[in-house]
């Protein structure tokens, strides 16, 4: 059991470390936020997504439902149009140190776009089966549910850490200008996830 708990925190950390539009968004807002709390949405929803993708990799159903190429295509349409729209608003959005509550995402904002970027992004989806749900085959009984568990937890444990590190930078930035500049920064990753999507999608169509 303990190889397994290992071998989790080993696979977890190596897949949600790279950047990627998830964890822009989580940081992007943990900067944005007046108060950590306020950003406490787009963490409990990104890490219930994550928590999601992970049972349904061990489970077997991702696997199942990802064998219907006509679904994953209208995965990759949905997913394309909103990060296409989220890239808009983080382009479009200016900080002020004079109005940064004002500025900053609503709750439910943060929830549409952080469930856009985990549930409705192939390349997360595919990765998480891929690598978690693949290695998950090597356990079973106690070991497969420390295993996923673990993954699980560690999912958890970076989101809050990210918010944790962005709410940081944001106090550092006194002026705005660095939260502005990173907006384009997280709108311009944003479309570059669009892009390798769409690309994917005209592959599949082709």
């Amino acid at each position: 059991m303990v190889e397994a708990i290992i071998h989790g925190v080993i696979l977890a950390f190596g897949l949600i470390i790279p950047l990627g539009a998830q964890n822009v968004f989580v940081f992007n807002q943990g900067a944005l936020q007046p108060k950590f709390r306020k950003a406490l949405p787009v963490v409990i929803t990104a890490g219930i997504s994550d928590t999601i993708l992970i049972v349904a990799a061990v489970s077997g159903v991702s696997l199942l439902i990802l064998t219907f190429s006509w679904l994953e295509n209208i995965i990759f349409s949905i997913g394309i149009i909103f990060l296409l729209y989220m890239g808009v608003v983080l382009w479009r959005t200016k900080v002020s140190t004079n109005d940064l509550e004002g500025q900053s995402f609503s709750m439910k904002r943060q929830i549409l776009f952080a469930a856009s970027v985990s549930l409705l992004n192939p390349h997360a989806l595919l990765d998480t089966i891929g690598v978690i749900g693949t290695n998950s085959l090597s356990y079973i009984g106690d070991a497969k549910i420390a295993f996923t568990l673990t993954t699980i937890f560690v999912s958890w444990i970076w989101f809050i850490g990210l918010a944790l590190s962005g709410r940081y930078f944001g106090k550092l930035d006194k002026s705005g200008k660095l939260m502005t500049l990173l907006n384009k920064v997280s709108a311009l990753v944003v479309f570059g996830v669009a892009v390798y999507m769409a690309l994917k999608l005209y592959s599949n169509l082709a």
